[in-house]
């Protein structure tokens, strides 16, 4: 791929910033994978003729919105869904003992079906274009009653267009063992990179209350999701119920 010349690209930021765009253009258009390690420093900005502070901090802010990750002694990697310090970077949910562990995915659904007007809105889709949609649990394993069992703490429902996941079935999604969103990464080339969510609290229906094993009427906390890719492509719309009985939900702002 040929570098574009900055100078070429017309805008009033600030000369690091428009370094960050054009390395988040080469991400978006596939020039480094997930996982893959970027060019040095030193030939980023031979690349795009400006100096080597100037790369580093549009890289440095890249590492801290999540899009790259530097590894001592080994250079700057694409970040990826599947590496520990990542994969759940959107899962904001926290056990109130502060233990830190991964939970169980139970698949209930996988259809196929015409957009609803709301997720339709949400995805920017066409009336009648045709969405994928799951619905899963996710599992924590608890002591209840001083013993160990499995206690549905998440219900999520997820619509995902579907002309962006041709292949996308129950069984390809019960067969992977990894984050969903590192399946995204990894089968469709779709990386989350930004998540912007809404919380209400609602009170449990009977059918969801049934599956989260909680009373009909119980206080859930409701998470709405839009999940979007490079260049603010909406990939990902959800609603999830959370079971905030013994877990609750953790964001750190800055």
């Amino acid at each position: 791929m040929t570098a574009p010349s900055v100078v070429e690209t017309p805008s009033f930021s600030p000369l690091y910033q428009q370094i960050r765009t054009l390395l988040v253009k080469g991400l978006e258009q596939g020039e480094w994978r997930p996982g893959q390690a970027i060019p040095s420093e030193l030939e980023l900005a031979a690349r795009f003729k400006v100096s080597q502070g100037t790369v580093r901090k549009a890289i440095d802010e890249m590492v801290v919105s999540g899009l790259l990750v530097r590894r001592q002694g080994k250079g700057t990697f694409v970040a990826t869904h599947a590496e520990e310090a990542t994969q759940y970077r959107f899962l904001r949910l926290t056990a109130d003992d502060g233990d830190a562990q991964p939970l169980k995915r139970r698949l209930i659904e996988c259809r196929r079906m015409r957009a609803p007007a709301e997720v339709a809105r949400a995805l920017d889709l066409r009336s009648g274009d045709t969405v994928v949609h799951l619905r899963r649990l996710l599992i924590a394993t608890e002591a209840v009653a001083g013993q160990m069992a499995e206690v549905p703490v998440v219900l999520d429902d997820i619509w995902l267009p579907a002309a962006l996941f041709k292949g996308l079935t129950l069984d390809s999604l019960q067969a992977w063992r990894g984050p969903l969103y590192r399946m995204f990464e990894a089968e469709f080339q779709l990386k989350m990179v930004r998540a912007d969510e809404k919380l209400r609290a609602v009170a449990a229906g009977a059918d969801d209350a049934a599956l989260l094993e909680v009373a009909a009427g119980a206080p859930l906390l409701q998470v709405e999701r839009l999940a979007s890719s490079y260049g603010g492509r909406p990939v990902e719309w959800r609603l999830g119920l959370y079971r905030t009985d013994r877990h609750h939900y953790r964001n750190t702002l800055t």
